[in-house]
């Protein structure tokens, strides 16, 4: 991981982070929300096995797409957890095998568990274990399926990309 010294760099790479998290998601809407997604964006949580700032801004970025989102304050809350709770631990992981692992159980878990509560006595509700499979199965498909390919990539250009 690349430890940056300079307060505007770092700040600077975590709004770039939260932006591109954010027009993502917005470009892929249909598929980002719901019982059944694939939140593409969430590729990006990979980072910060590469750079801290990654957290603050994919916090700040999951945060304003669960804004413009259809949960309204729940996911406001929960989503950004979970994505916040995911950026930490895939931070803190030493092998970039495992790094993209932290998203996908934790989102699997809590959203999964958020989804099923809003969807109570709906006609699309489903076992709360269906659910976490469901979150659990799209975010593999972003995280392993896009996010690993970019941080293997990414690891090669590091110094470059994250100048400090």
């Amino acid at each position: 991981m690349i430890v940056i010294k300079n307060r505007t760099t770092y700040w600077i790479h975590a709004a770039m982070i939260a932006a591109i998290y954010t027009v993502i998601t917005m470009m892929f809407r249909p598929i980002s929300y719901g019982m059944i997604q694939v939140r593409i964006s969430e590729a990006l949580t990979i980072l910060p096995f590469l750079t801290p700032a990654a957290i603050p801004g994919l916090a700040i970025g999951c945060l304003i797409s669960n804004i413009v989102g259809p949960f309204g304050v729940l996911d406001i809350v929960v989503g950004t957890t979970a994505t916040t709770l995911a950026a930490i631990a895939t931070g803190r992981m030493r092998n970039r095998k495992w790094a993209p692992m932290p998203p996908v159980l934790i989102n699997a878990v809590l959203i999964g568990a958020m989804l099923y509560y809003l969807f109570l006595g709906s006609p699309e509700q489903a076992p709360l274990w269906s659910m976490m499979i469901w979150v659990g199965a799209g975010q593999l498909v972003a995280c392993y399926g896009l996010g690993y390919p970019l941080l293997i990539l990414l690891e090669k250009y590091k110094t470059q990309i994250f100048k400090v």
